[in-house]
């Protein structure tokens, strides 16, 4: 699974879901359910996202210990 800190970021840049949403060509929702964990976005939605936020993509995501072979 992988976790992200969408919200602690949004919230960091005074933005909200929507405005997300729009800065990255995707619908609120799909915003609201990868904060959730939902689902995981696709590379290059995920690079979208740390973009909007200046960020690098494993600032933003990270993946859980479990899920990785050792």
């Amino acid at each position: 699974m992988i976790k992200n800190k969408m919200k602690e970021y949004r919230a960091k840049f005074n933005m909200k879901q929507e405005e997300l949403a729009e800065k990255v060509g995707v619908r609120r929702e799909t915003i609201g359910n990868l904060e959730r964990g939902r689902y995981n976005p696709s590379l290059v939605l995920a690079w979208k996202i740390a973009k909007a936020f200046n960020a690098s993509i494993e600032d933003i995501f990270t993946v859980e210990e479990s899920y990785i072979d050792p």
